[in-house]
Order: C-alpha cells, then sequence, then structure tokens
C-alpha cells in the first residue's frame, strides 16, 4: 500500500521535534502536527519560563529589593519568543524537510489521521510510521471547590501580568518549590501546602531538608503533612481549608498555584481507532518505544515514564531509530538524570539510597561537602553536599544525588561516567581544572581511595621502602579528606 507520508509526527514539543528533525535528516517524508504552537510546555509553559523566573528572583535577592514584575513579564515573552525563534520556528523545520502543520490530530484507523484545522476544515492524511509525541497537561485534582474557584496552573502562571502579593502552592514537588522560591524571592508571600512531610519527595530526604530550610529561610511558610478539603474564592482572594492530625485550617491568598503533577493527553487522540492501547498513565511502550502497533511509536510525556524534556528527546531518539533504521535501541532507564532548580539545586542520577537498600545491593556511600570546595568557598556558597554510591572495590557507580549550586551540572558528570563504565577510580585520577565546582565531582570521587586505604598495606610499604613516617589515623570510617 502506498501512503502519503513515510512518518507522522503528533506534537510538536521536545519529543516531536527530535523525532521530526531525525526523521527528515535520515530521508524520511515527515509531517508533523501541532495543534498550538512548536515548541510544547518546555518553551512555553515549563523549563524556559519557570527558570526565567528563578534567575529574576535570585537577582531580587541580590538586589534586596521587590522587583518590577511588568519588568519580568516582558522578559518571559521576549526570552520565550528568542528561544522559539532560534529552535522552535516551523521554518527552521521545514527547511530540514519537514511538513509542518497546525491542527488538531486524531486517528481515523491504524494509517491515518484526521487533521482539524483552525478554519475548521478537516483533512485525512496517511503515513506508513507514526510517532505520537503529544505531551501532558497539568493534573488538577478534584478537590471540592476547585473548578468552581479561579486558580493557576504552569499553563496560565506565566501569562500574569500583576503580581500577587501573596499565593498558595498546593504540591512540594519540583514545579511547586521552584515556583514558591521565585516568586517569595521577588516578594510574593508564599505558603506550600503537601500531604507529605516533605517538599521533593522523590530525592533524598538529608538532601532535601537542605533546600527545604532555604526555602523556609526565604520566608516560605511551609504546610506540610496537610491534605486540601476544599477551596473557595474569587480572583481576588482564594480560601483553602487544610486538615492535619484532624484540626482544620483556613488559608487565604491572592492566588492559588495548583502543582500537583501532570497527566498524559492520550484520551485526546482517539487512539481506540488505531488500536494503540493506553491507559490513565499513558500509551504503553516496550523499550524501543514502540506500541501495541508495530508501525507506532510513542515518546516523551504521553507515555507517563518521565516527565522529563531531556528524557523526551532521548526517546525520541530511540523510536526513530527503531522505526526508520531498524536498529535495536533502548531506552536508558539506568542512568535518568533529573534536577531541580531551587537554590541549591538538588539533582539525582541512577539508582537512589532507598531502591539499593530494597533490593540488599551492597554499596558504600561516598559523601563530598560543599563547604570543601574552594570555588564555593569563594563564591560563598558552600551549602550542599555530593553523595555518590558505589561498590566499595570496583569503585562501579550505582547511583549519585547531588545538592549544592550547579548540582544539574555536576549530576551530568555522573551521569556520563555511569553510562561509559568510568568508575570512581577513573574520575579520581582525571584532571580537572582548579577552582572549579567540577573539581567536587572529581573530589568526592577521591573518597573511593580514602575509603580504601588500609593500615596493613602502609606497614608494608614502610618496610619495604625503610619509610619512618606515623601509620595513618583510619579509626574514622567516615573520614573526608
Amino acid at each position: 500500500m502506498s501512503y502519503e507520508f513515510d512518518m507522522i509526527v503528533i506534537g510538536g514539543g521536545a519529543a516531536g521535534l527530535t523525532s521530526a528533525g531525525m526523521a527528515a535528516s535520515l530521508g524520511a517524508k515527515t509531517m508533523m502536527i501541532e495543534k498550538a504552537r512548536l515548541g510544547g510546555d518546555c518553551t512555553w509553559y515549563g523549563c524556559i519560563p519557570s527558570k526565567i523566573l528563578l534567575n529574576k528572583g535570585k537577582e531580587a535577592k541580590i538586589a534586596g529589593r521587590k522587583t518590577n514584575y511588568a519588568e519580568i513579564a516582558d522578559a518571559l515573552d521576549r526570552i520565550r519568543e528568542e528561544v522559539y525563534e532560534d529552535a522552535d520556528h516551523p521554518d527552521i523545520f521545514r527547511n530540514m524537510g519537514v511538513d509542518v502543520r497546525t491542527g488538531e490530530a486524531t486517528f481515523k484507523d491504524n494509517h491515518t489521521l484526521s487533521i482539524k484545522k483552525e478554519n475548521g476544515d478537516v483533512e485525512s492524511i496517511t503515513a506508513r510510521y507514526f510517532l505520537i509525541a503529544a505531551g501532558s497537561r497539568a493534573f488538577v485534582p478534584p478537590i471540592p471547590g476547585l473548578d468552581s474557584t479561579p486558580h493557576h496552573t504552569n499553563h496560565t502562571l506565566f501569562e500574569m501580568k500583576k503580581q500577587p502579593e501573596s499565593m498558595i502552592v498546593i504540591g512540594g514537588g519540583p514545579i511547586g518549590s521552584e515556583m514558591a522560591q521565585a516568586f517569595q524571592r521577588l516578594g510574593t508571600q508564599i505558603t506550600i501546602v503537601d500531604m507529605g512531610g516533605r517538599i521533593l519527595s522523590k530525592d533524598e530526604p538529608e538532601l532535601t531538608s537542605i533546600v527545604q530550610d532555604s526555602l523556609e529561610r526565604d520566608g516560605v511558610n511551609m504546610q506540610l503533612g496537610s491534605g486540601v478539603t476544599s477551596v473557595s474564592g474569587t480572583d481576588k482572594e482564594v480560601q483553602v481549608v487544610i486538615e492535619k492530625d484532624g484540626s482544620k485550617t483556613t488559608l487565604k491568598a491572592e492566588k492559588l498555584l495548583v502543582a500537583t503533577g501532570r497527566i498524559p493527553n492520550a484520551d485526546k487522540l482517539n487512539l481506540e481507532a488505531a488500536g494503540v492501547k493506553y491507559t490513565k498513565r499513558g500509551i504503553e511502550v516496550n523499550p524501543k518505544c514502540r506500541t501495541s502497533q508495530r508501525h507506532i511509536y510513542a515518546a516523551g510525556d504521553i507515555t507517563g515514564l518521565y516527565q522529563f524534556t531531556h528524557m523526551s528527546e532521548h526517546m525520541a531518539k530511540v523510536a526513530v531509530t527503531n522505526a526508520l533504521l531498524k536498529v535495536p535501541m533502548k531506552i536508558d532507564s539506568k542512568h535518568v538524570p533529573w534536577c531541580t532548580f531551587t537554590d541549591p539545586e538538588m539533582a539525582h542520577v541512577g539508582a537512589s539510597k532507598k531502591q539499593l537498600d530494597e533490593k540488599g545491593v551492597k554499596y558504600e556511600v561516598y559523601r563530598f561537602p560543599y563547604s570543601k570546595i574552594d570555588r564555593a568557598i569563594t563564591d560563598e556558597s558552600t551549602e550542599g553536599w555530593i553523595h555518590i554510591y558505589a561498590k566499595k572495590f570496583s569503585g562501579k557507580i550505582l547511583g549519585a544525588d547531588v545538592c549544592g549550586v550547579h548540582a544539574g551540572e555536576m549530576i551530568g558528570y555522573y551521569a556520563l561516567a555511569m553510562r561509559n563504565g568510568v568508575s570512581l577510580k577513573k574520575i579520581a585520577d582525571t584532571i580537572f581544572p582548579y577552582p572549579g565546582y567540577a573539581l567536587g565531582a572529581r573530589r568526592a570521587a577521591d573518597q573511593w581511595y580514602i575509603k580504601n586505604q588500609s593500615t596493613t598495606l602502609v606497614k608494608w610499604i614502610r618496610r619495604i621502602f625503610r619509610y619512618r613516617g606515623q601509620l595513618p589515623d583510619l579509626s574514622d570510617p567516615d573520614r573526608i579528606v
């Protein structure tokens, strides 16, 4: 059977853009369909605007004064447009040979899409392969009164033109924590409400406490271990009733941000017509990103597996490689890094301490404090720790947590090392420039040597070479050098 396109990509976010560009570069006749503007959540509602606000919040803290939010709103629009023009504009992909269309795509059958255009016209298009990258949307929990109460999600937060005096944030995950700190530093009084006993529940508790302390020092009010029983209010004031240990309290603020996770857009595509299996968690894919249909692939948030831009790009590469090149490639699920860009940052890669303990894996924890990183000392940014989980004798890295300045950059070293089998010994033997934060990654690896020191070995060295120095004191197993 003859099809109009070799590959149709549904969605123009991180996964879609990567897929379409890669497919076209491989010589496939490619179409990309996006219902809004290319760039997806990352450019317009997530990574980019949130980091703009975090940066402006940091500037405000350094300046010690409340900022002009009108200028910040202008910066949000200007920088997002700059990113869009530089990386996401349709003409960039048209120049690659991609047919870029605007409209809502739904399946008519497993090889045919129906595209509803902005003017209401409907067009049917066929393809040999499909890659679904339709992303996700903010999850709004079924809290009594929430559906009739004005509130923000990440899709509306960055469109505000006036800074609120106060805001309640429901959710203490990455989005809630980042935006809480950013707005608090900009001059908005923030209250975080979360059912858990701490923020950033997926990260190492010992380190997330450092982030939580930082937010509290900034002035963020924490209402943790609290459930939301009801919400009410208007555009001028919202009331949030919380319950903790059987006692109810009413919180009031000018605005409300709901940051309680995301849900995939899998219910919007008429996947039943294509025979693609999915659940509330997302489209089901195998490690090759293939769906229940051999010629239909899915990547990114739509699968519900990972909600990171970098994993969307990775999955897109896996999907296109398998679909068009027939070269076996699987999702690298063992070396997935992430970072919450609070101040200090909180980053992770690989297995967590909890996961290793639950599996009964034998490992050592190699710790190194930011207070011993000279560059952190010069910058007066000594708050934070590096934790590496690795095998005692081989130095094989199983996972790592970093909390501190530039943790998002530092975690990349460990991701690279894990992916390529680079041990702590090899990192420790590598020359890093001084004084840099990256040197902290090496000095943390140095602790592998420190923990493997042996008094017996030193005794033999002294005997063989007739040295007369004293034996090192190795009595403290947790010593840091």
